[in-house]
C-alpha cells in the first residue's frame, strides 16, 4: 500500500533537483546526478508517449504516470489485449446460442423441430468462469491504473464489479443444483460487459439518458391520448341488446385491456382498418372516430416525438464529442508539458518550449495511423526552428481532425503511341458507362427469360438461351475488367471499392461458368441434363443469374445522388457501432428476459386442450397465432426469441403476438411486448432516424460546398462529422484541467 501511494504521490514535472521514483534524491557523485536526470527523461518520453496515443483515442489522462503504470498501461491498451478482451466478451455473449435451450435445430418450428443438443452441466459454465478470469484482471487493472480516488469515482467500475459478483454468486448457485435452475440472473448481466468496454457506447447512452426527460413528456401525451380515446371507444362502442351489432365490441373493445390493446396497435397502424371495419360497415359516420384518433396520434405526436429525439439527442451527441475533442486537447497538452521538463529544455525560458528532436523520439514510438504521423514528420522537418511553442505543439496534431483523405496510384505510362491510345480509351468513364448498359442488357435478357417460364413446369424448361447469354456476358465482363486493368494499372484498380467489387464477381461468375460446362456441358438447344454433383443445371443458372443482378449495384458509384445514399449508409455502418451495440445489448437482455417468461408457453395444435382457449368447431379465427402459423416465433430458444423480438419491433402483425401470449401465458404479457415496442420501435428507431438526418444533411452540405475530386477519397468518424461546430478549448480550461489531476504535480 505504500509504494502505491508513493507511485500515486509521484509529480508529472518535479523540480531539477529532486527524482521523481520511488524515492527521494540522494545528493551524491555527479554520475549519480547524470544517471537520475536520464531516468527523468526517460519517464517524460514514455509519459508523453502514453499522453499522446490516449489524445488519439479520446482516453482520458486520468491515470497513474509513473514507470510501471505507465508500461502495464500501454500493455493493457496493445492491440493484443483488447482483441483477447473482445473476443472474451463475444465469447460470453455467443454461449446463449448453446447453452440450455440450446438454439442447434434447423428449424424452430414448435410442430417439427427435434429435441435439441444441450450441453453438459458443466461445460459452458467452464467457458464462462474463464471469461470471468479475464473480466476480473481486466477490472482489476483498470482500478489500480485510475488509482483509488478516481475508483470511487467512477460508476462504471463499481457498476462492474458489482456485476461480476452477482454473476459469479450465480454462477456458484448453477453449479450447486446441478444446471437445473430455471432462471440464471447473471445471463441477463452479460450484455453489461459488452457496454462498459466502449466509451463511444457509455457516451451514447449518456446521450441517450439524458434525452429521456423529454421524450417522457410526450409519451406521456401519447398515454393521455390513448387513454382518452379509449374511454371514448368504450363509450361509443358498448355492447347493445342486438349482438349482431356487437361486433366492434366483441372483437376490440369488450373490456379496458382490449380497448387499450386495440387502439396501442392502431397507433402503430398494424390493425388498421381492421379494427375499423365492423363499426364502418354498420354506420360510416364511426370512420371520424378511427381518422381522428389516427391522424392525432400516430401523424402528429409520432412524428412530434421523432422530432423532439433529433433535436436533442443531436445536442447531447454534440456535447460528448465536444468532451471528446476537449480530452484530445487535453492529452497533447500534457504530453507538451511532460516533454518541456526535458533536460535539454532551457530552464531559464520565460515560456515553456519543447524540442523537435525529442518530438520526433515520441513520435517513433507512438502508435498512430500512419498518414497521420507521416504529415506530422512533415511538418517537422519543414518547421525551421529547433524550438515548439504550446500552440506550435497543438497545431502539429491537428492533423489528427483532418479527414482520411485516400489518393489512388497513378496510372501506369506506357512508351507505346497505341498502348497509349488504348488506355486511353479504355480508362475513359465513357468505357465504364458502355459497361453500365451492357449490364443493364444483361438484366433485362434475363428478366424477359424468367417472364418467360414463370409457368413452365422444371421438364419444360429450356435453359439453353439463358447459357448462352450468361456465357456471351461473363465473357464481356472478363474482358472489361482485363482491359481496366490494362488501362489504369493493378493497383490503382484495386484502390478502387467499385471495381475490387465488380472484379470479386465476375471471377466468381467466371468460375461458376467454368464448373456448369465442366460438369453439364456447353449450352445447346434443349440443354436439361439430369442432376449431377452438388447442384443441378437450374440451380448453377440460378447461382450465376442472382450474382449478376448483385453485379448490376456497379453503377451506384455513376449516379451521384444514389452514391450519397449509399455512403451515407455504409458511415452508419463504419462509425455508429456504438449504437449498434447498445440494440444488441437490449435485444440480448430482452430476448433473455422473454425465455424466462414464455420458454415453453406455446404448444402445438396436438396439444391444444393444454390451452386455456376454445375453437368453434375446431375452426381457426383469421388472423391469430394459429391460423397465420407464426409457429416458428416463440421463446424457446435465444436464436428464436431474437426473431421474435424483431417481428415485433418491426410492428407488422404485432398484435398477433400480444394476443397469442396472452392466451398461451398470462395478460400481463402484454407489459412485456408494450415495453419492447416502446424502447425498439419508438426510442431506438426515432434515435436511428436521427443520426441517419444527421449523417445525411452533413453529407450534403459537403457535397454543396465541396465537390469531391475524382482521385481523393474523403472518410470520416462521428467526431469529425461535428467537427465545424466544435469550439476549441482555451489555455486556462486546459491548464486548470492539468492541474486537477489526480496522479500528477505541474510546477508551474
Amino acid at each position: 500500500m505504500e509504494a502505491a501511494a508513493g507511485a500515486e504521490a509521484e509529480p508529472l514535472l518535479p523540480p531539477r533537483s529532486w527524482r521523481t521514483g520511488r524515492g527521494f534524491w540522494r545528493a551524491g557523485a555527479r554520475s549519480a546526478a547524470e544517471d537520475g536526470n536520464e531516468a527523468d527523461n526517460d519517464l517524460y518520453i514514455n509519459q508523453a508517449i502514453v499522453f499522446i496515443e490516449d489524445a488519439i483515442q479520446y482516453r482520458s489522462i486520468n491515470h497513474r504516470v509513473d514507470s510501471r503504470s505507465l508500461w502495464l498501461y500501454r500493455r493493457y491498451y496493445s492491440r493484443t489485449s483488447q482483441w483477447i478482451l473482445s473476443l472474451t466478451i463475444t465469447i460470453i455473449l455467443a454461449l446463449a446460442f448453446i447453452e440450455k435451450p440450446s438454439s442447434l435445430t434447423i428449424t424452430s418450428d414448435v410442430r417439427y423441430r427435434l429435441p435439441a443438443w444441450n450441453p453438459p452441466c458443466g461445460l459452458t459454465e467452464s467457458i464462462e468462469l474463464l471469461c470471468f478470469l479475464v473480466f476480473m484482471v481486466d477490472v482489476s487493472v483498470k482500478s489500480y491504473l485510475v488509482g483509488w480516488e478516481e475508483f470511487w469515482k467512477n460508476k462504471w467500475l463499481m457498476a462492474y464489479i458489482l456485476t461480476l459478483t452477482v454473476s459469479l454468486t450465480d454462477w456458484i448457485v448453477s453449479l450447486s443444483f446441478f444446471c437445473t435452475e430455471e432462471v440464471r440472473i447473471r445471463r441477463i448481466l452479460r450484455p453489461f460487459f459488452l457496454l462498459q468496454n466502449s466509451s463511444m457506447m457509455k457516451k451514447t447512452l449518456k446521450s441517450i439518458n439524458s434525452t429521456l426527460p423529454e421524450m417522457a413528456s410526450v409519451v406521456l401525451l401519447l398515454a393521455v391520448h390513448l387513454s382518452l380515446f379509449t374511454m371514448f371507444a368504450m363509450l361509443l362502442f358498448a355492447r347493445t341488446k342486438d349482438g349482431q351489432q356487437d361486433k366492434e365490441w366483441v372483437g376490440y373493445f369488450r373490456n379496458l385491456p382490449d380497448s387499450l390493446t386495440s387502439l396501442l396497435v392502431l397507433l402503430t397502424t398494424a390493425n388498421n382498418p381492421d379494427v375499423m371495419i365492423p363499426a364502418y360497415s354498420k354506420n360510416r359516420a364511426y370512420s371520424i372516430f378511427f381518422i381522428l384518433f389516427t391522424v392525432l396520434g400516430n401523424l402528429f405526436l409520432m412524428n412530434l416525438l421523432t422530432a423532439i429525439i433529433y433535436n436533442q439527442f443531436r445536442g447531447y451527441l454534440l456535447k460528448s464529442v465536444q468532451s471528446s475533442l476537449f480530452r484530445r486537447r487535453l492529452g497533447i497538452r500534457a504530453a507538451f508539458e511532460v516533454l518541456s521538463s526535458l533536460k535539454e529544455t532551457p530552464a531559464h525560458a520565460e515560456q515553456s518550449y519543447v524540442s523537435v528532436g525529442a518530438l520526433q523520439q515520441v513520435l517513433q514510438k507512438v502508435e498512430m495511423d500512419a498518414r497521420c504521423k507521416q504529415a506530422i514528420m512533415r511538418s517537422l522537418k519543414m518547421c525551421s526552428c529547433d524550438q515548439l511553442s504550446a500552440a506550435q505543439f497543438q497545431k502539429l496534431f491537428e492533423e489528427l481532425d483532418k479527414d482520411a483523405i485516400k489518393q489512388h496510384p497513378p496510372s501506369p505510362e506506357y512508351q507505346s503511341h497505341f498502348m497509349q491510345k488504348m488506355q486511353f480509351a479504355f480508362g475513359h468513364p465513357y468505357f465504364g458507362y458502355l459497361g453500365n448498359v451492357v449490364a443493364l442488357a444483361n438484366i433485362v435478357s434475363i428478366c424477359v427469360v424468367l417472364v418467360l417460364d414463370a409457368d413452365k413446369q422444371p421438364s419444360e424448361r429450356d435453359d439453353f438461351f439463358l447459357g448462352a447469354i450468361n456465357c456471351f456476358f461473363i465473357l464481356y465482363y472478363l474482358l472489361e475488367m482485363l482491359l481496366k486493368i490494362l488501362a489504369m494499372g493493378l493497383r490503382r484498380y484495386l484502390s478502387y471499392p467499385s471495381n475490387r467489387f465488380d472484379g470479386l464477381l465476375t471471377v466468381i461468375l467466371l468460375v461458376l461458368e467454368i464448373a456448369t460446362f465442366a460438369v453439364y456441358g456447353f449450352p445447346h438447344p434443349g440443354w436439361r441434363p439430369q442432376f449431377m454433383g452438388l447442384l443441378s443445371l437450374w440451380d448453377m443458372v440460378r447461382l450465376v443469374n442472382m450474382l449478376i443482378v448483385f453485379r448490376f449495384l456497379r453503377i451506384i458509384p455513376n449516379m451521384k445522388f444514389m452514391a450519397l445514399v449509399v455512403t451515407t449508409l455504409l458511415d452508419l455502418v463504419k462509425n455508429l457501432r456504438a449504437f449498434a451495440g447498445i440494440l444488441v445489448v437490449v435485444f440480448y437482455a430482452f430476448a433473455i428476459t422473454g425465455i424466462m417468461l414464455f420458454k415453453g408457453a406455446v404448444v402445438p395444435m396436438g396439444n391444444i386442450s393444454v390451452v386455456n382457449t376454445t375453437y368453434d368447431n375446431g375452426t381457426l379465427q383469421c388472423g391469430t397465432y394459429e391460423q397465420l402459423e407464426y409457429w416458428p416465433n416463440n421463446f424457446d430458444d435465444f436464436a428464436a426469441a431474437v426473431v421474435t423480438l424483431w417481428d415485433v419491433m418491426v410492428v407488422n402483425n404485432w398484435q398477433v403476438f400480444l394476443e397469442a401470449f396472452s392466451r398461451y401465458s398470462s395478460p400481463w404479457a402484454k407489459i412485456y411486448f408494450v415495453a419492447w415496442w416502446l424502447i425498439s420501435s419508438v426510442i431506438w428507431v426515432n434515435l436511428f432516424v436521427a443520426l441517419l438526418l444527421e449523417n445525411f444533411i452533413h453529407k450534403w452540405d459537403r457535397r454543396c460546398h465541396r465537390e469531391p475530386l475524382s482521385d481523393i477519397e474523403y472518410q470520416r468518424t462521428v467526431e469529425l462529422m461535428f467537427r465545424d461546430v466544435l469550439e476549441e478549448p482555451t489555455e486556462e480550461e486546459l491548464m486548470e484541467k492539468l492541474h486537477q489531476h489526480p496522479h500528477l504535480q505541474l510546477c508551474r
